[in-house]
C-alpha cells in the first residue's frame, strides 16, 4: 500500500480498545449515535477478543503512518457462513480506498478458509460502507427499519456468495 498506508493483522496491544473508541467517537459525530452502539460494537471486540477461533476468524487494523485509521473483523456465523463485522475507515484515513482494501483483505480471508458465503448488517446512513460493499459484489437481501442508538434508521442486509472466489483459488 502507498502513501504510509498499511493492513495488518489484528492483535497489538490498544487495537481492541481503539476499535471501541473510534467506532463510538465517529458514529456520535457524522450520525448522532449513542453510547448504545458504541456498547454493542464493545460486546463485538470482547467476544471476539475472548473467543474467536484463529483458523475460521480474522481482524484487522488498517495504520497510516503508524496511526491507526480502520479496521475489520470476520466471525463465523456457521460453518459455511461468516460475517464481515464493524468495517470502519477513521476520516483521517478516508479518501484513499481503504475501505475497499479492508474488506477485499476480508473477502479473500473468508474463501480461503472455506465459507461459501459472507454476510453483514449494516444500516441506512452509511453510504459510503453500502457502495464498498455493492462494488465488491456484495448483494442487499432484506432490510428492516427499527430505533437504535437513539435514533430511526432501516438495517440493511447484504451477502455475497464466496464460490466464485473460491474457484478462482482465493
Amino acid at each position: 500500500m502507498s502513501d504510509g498506508m498499511t493492513i495488518r493483522p489484528l492483535g497489538q496491544p490498544g487495537d481492541l480498545g481503539w476499535v471501541t473508541l473510534a467506532h463510538g467517537e465517529v458514529y456520535a459525530e457524522e450520525f448522532g449515535w449513542n453510547g448504545e452502539f458504541e456498547a454493542v460494537v464493545a460486546q463485538i471486540v470482547s467476544d471476539y477478543a475472548r473467543k474467536h477461533d484463529s483458523t475460521r476468524e480474522a481482524a484487522w487494523i488498517a495504520e497510516r503512518d503508524d496511526e491507526r485509521v480502520g479496521c475489520v473483523f470476520v466471525v463465523q456465523k456457521s460453518p459455511d457462513v461468516a460475517q464481515l463485522r464493524i468495517l470502519l475507515v477513521h476520516p483521517s484515513g478516508r479518501g484513499r480506498g481503504l475501505g475497499q482494501q479492508l474488506v477485499n483483505v476480508a473477502i479473500d480471508f473468508a474463501a480461503r478458509v472455506g465459507y461459501r458465503r459472507l454476510v453483514l448488517w449494516t444500516n441506512h446512513p452509511l453510504e459510503a460502507a453500502r457502495r464498498i460493499y455493492l462494488a465488491a459484489g456484495f448483494v442487499l437481501t432484506a432490510e428492516e427499519p427499527h430505533r437504535s442508538y437513539g435514533v430511526d434508521l432501516i438495517g440493511q442486509s447484504y451477502q455475497l456468495e464466496l464460490t466464485p472466489f473460491i474457484l478462482q483459488g482465493v
